[in-house]
């Protein structure tokens, strides 16, 4: 990116704006200074300068690794206060506080220097494998954060072991002692200590803290394993995630049950990082699988239990303010949620959580206001209030924060994709084609949709020859993963590659690449009117040139019996089409205009063969246009129809925006479903968009 690009991206400060930069105590002068020193892309070394580092100091060169391997690990006898007092205990804050403050290697430095024998240091540098594989998405990353949380599962469940044994030998010498001392004791006398007393408790009635406290640490790396499952968008990712929850959550019920137990002397049994991460790891496990489809959540089996959305939230909040050991995490945590599921249904979700999430922003960057983690969510949060310019400037923020630092390419490489987003949503091609183009050197997340989306963003500037050498590239990027199978997103773009090629690219005019991605990922929410006609415009273009075709072919058809020609075949293309009109229209306020287009994708479900996904999309955005006509009832029965459909492309992530979608229904109080008796998709749908005695209405197309 050069100087010129950096100029003309950065906005005027204003409103919110003014907030970051007060935060981050970013002057004009710092913000100007020379290219040299605010390079946003970090240059990849040459070999030779990876080999002097190599041999000039290896340590330095491998201190982007995280590897833990268990060492001696020793019975903690430690009570609850002296625990807190504990020189690892403050260490591990101070470490945490380094994190948050992009002082990476230092926070490294601090918790390696007890990760192979205490469980709490391990799992907050296993804490930062997984904030770098959840960002980066990367095979290896993912494989590093594994491998760490596994170990520190080893050194908690170690610790636990030495625990109990412990506390068994103890058990036996303090009952036989009892039992003398009450055999010496005078016959005569008549005095008994009072039952319940402290004292008693604290000997007997509840389990040492060291044993709690394992148990929750061992808890939060099943807790972690089964966030990164869960990001892998794949049947076995999420039975895994299943799994994982399931025994994270049995440690977690079994020292919530001890810490009720207690009432209000729990501090005297328990230490507050213990609480505070039982607070954070069962507030987590409900928020996480209250996002679950409940198709998903049958497939890993029934956890016997119903998760609770707002406990989690309470819960959540409740760690969130003790400021102890799992707080930050926590904040991200509440942050990650509110960001993906407005995200995922903006239409539906913005106005439930903006303030809700920009209110904790807030508070986090009072403690850590140069954080490049918070900054990463005021850029998403940014773009969920249609600012456009202050997200994009708090992902360069972001990134210019992190140079130098442990994280530095993760941070990039998460804030370019974020700025290629906002490059689409204000239809600057170029950059977006360009910045997807470092994506793809960088061989981040998806290799094959990066080079994808940079043929695409070319096609929409009109340089097709461009496009088409870069689609040519596309299939041999593919790499199959997750036991042998395609992502979804490597899985979609071969698909569309192969339908490209099939017509030797002369039928592109038929498809809206970019668009379709858009479409896809619900972001036109986030695009301007203006734009957003343009778009439209472009699809009328696309269904003119299908409609032309088809004239064409059936006008020679006429003039010869029983041709070898096949019919015309543009179910696919034109479903596509027709499903990317219907989500503009509906952001444009038109949400009566979609009826017929929704109708035309229902009524040929059965001939499009390829695009499956255009059914179900189609029916959500069909749900969308009721929500839009305060038909809340009717956008709940479409939906439900929507979950009907399944094995097409982005499957999950669709299922976990109607769940988003569907849950907020229930909660409003619509809780009316779809009509019992047999019905094909076609009628249903026209049933569901009946058009009533009120004006807020769509007129069916039957």
């Amino acid at each position: 990116m050069t100087e010129a690009e950096l100029t003309k991206e950065e906005p005027k400060i204003e409103a919110i704006t003014s907030i970051l930069k007060d935060e981050l105590h970013l002057t004009s002068h710092q913000i100007g200074r020379e290219k040299e020193k605010r390079k946003f892309v970090p240059q990849k070394p040459t070999e030779e300068e990876i080999n002097k580092i190599k041999a000039a100091d290896p340590e330095r060169f491998g201190a982007n690794l995280i590897q833990i391997k268990k060492g001696q690990v020793n019975l903690n006898p430690l009570t609850p206060r002296e625990q807190e007092k504990e020189g690892k205990y403050e260490s591990v804050i101070k470490g945490l506080s380094y994190l948050f403050d992009n002082r990476f290697m230092a926070a490294k430095t601090i918790f390696e220097e007890k990760a192979d024998c205490d469980p709490l240091n391990a799992l907050a540098l296993s804490s930062m494998a997984f904030l770098k594989a959840v960002m980066t998405s990367a095979d290896q990353d993912q494989t590093m954060a594994l491998n760490a949380l596994n170990e520190t599962y080893d050194i908690a469940n170690t610790q636990l072991e030495a625990a109990k044994k412990s506390s068994k030998v103890s058990g036996y010498f303090s009952g036989y002692y009892n039992y003398l001392k009450k055999m010496g004791d005078s016959p005569t006398d008549t005095t008994t200590p009072p039952e319940g007393t402290s004292t008693a408790r604290l000997t007997s009635s509840y389990p040492p803290n060291s044993v709690l406290r394992a148990h929750v640490l061992k808890a939060e790396c099943c807790l972690q394993i089964a966030i990164l499952q869960l990001l892998q968008e794949s049947v076995m990712g999420y039975v895994k995630c299943g799994l994982n929850l399931r025994r994270a959550y049995s440690s977690y019920s079994y020292v919530w049950s001890e810490y009720q137990k207690m009432g209000a002397d729990h501090l005297a049994f328990m230490d507050s990082d213990t609480i505070s991460g039982v607070q954070f790891g069962i507030g987590s496990v409900h928020l996480v699988l209250s996002a679950l489809p409940a198709k998903i959540l049958k497939a890993i089996s029934a956890f016997g239990w119903q998760p609770n959305k707002k406990y989690g939230f309470v819960l959540l909040n409740e760690c969130r303010q003790s400021k102890r050991v799992r707080s930050s995490m926590a904040t991200i945590m509440l942050l990650a949620y509110y960001t993906a599921a407005i995200s995922f249904a903006p239409q539906i979700m913005s106005d439930v959580y903006k303030k809700t999430a920009m209110d904790i922003l807030l508070d986090a960057q009072k403690y850590h206001p140069n954080s490049a983690v918070f900054l990463f969510f005021a850029g998403r949060m940014a773009r969920n209030g249609l600012d456009l310019p202050l997200s994009t400037q708090s992902f360069l923020y972001a990134a210019e924060i992190s140079r130098g630092e442990w994280a530095e390419v993760a941070v990039t490489n998460s804030c370019r994709f974020e700025m290629a987003m906002n490059h689409m949503l204000t239809g600057n091609w170029s950059h977006a084609a360009a910045t997807f183009e470092y994506l793809y050197e960088q061989q981040y997340w998806s290799t094959a949709f990066c080079r994808y989306a940079q043929g695409a963003c070319y096609e929409m500037m009109g340089e097709r020859t461009e496009a088409i050498l870069i689609f040519a590239e596309v299939p041999q990027l593919v790499v199959k993963k997750l036991g042998g199978r395609l992502s979804d997103i490597d899985s979609y773009v071969l698909r569309k590659i192969s339908m490209f090629q099939k017509s030797g690219y002369q039928n592109l005019d038929f498809y809206a690449p970019i668009l379709e991605f858009m479409c896809i990922w619900n972001v036109f929410p986030y695009v301007s009117p203006e734009l957003l006609t343009e778009a439209l415009n472009r699809i009328q273009r696309g269904l003119a040139a299908i409609q032309k075709c088809e004239n064409i072919e059936q006008e020679q058809r006429m003039l010869e019996l029983a041709p070898d020609a096949p019919m015309p075949d543009y179910f696919d293309e034109r479903a596509c089409l027709l499903v990317v009109k219907a989500a503009i229209l509906n952001v444009l306020g038109r949400p009566e205009d979609t009826t017929l287009d929704i109708n035309w994708i229902l009524d040929h479900k059965e001939c499009i063969l390829q695009d499956t996904w255009t059914v179900p999309y189609a029916l959500w955005e069909a749900g969308v246009s009721c929500w839009s006509l305060d038909l809340k009832n009717k956008s709940r029965q479409v939906w439900e129809m929507a979950l009907d459909h399944g094995k097409h492309d982005f499957e999950h992530r669709l299922a976990v925006r109607l769940n988003l979608a569907l849950t907020h229904t229930e909660e409003l109080g619509y809780t009316e479903s779809q009509p019992t008796e047999p019905m094909d998709d076609k009628k249903r749908f026209s049933v569901a968009l009946d058009q009533p005695s009120t004006n807020n209405s769509i007129a069916s197309s039957s």
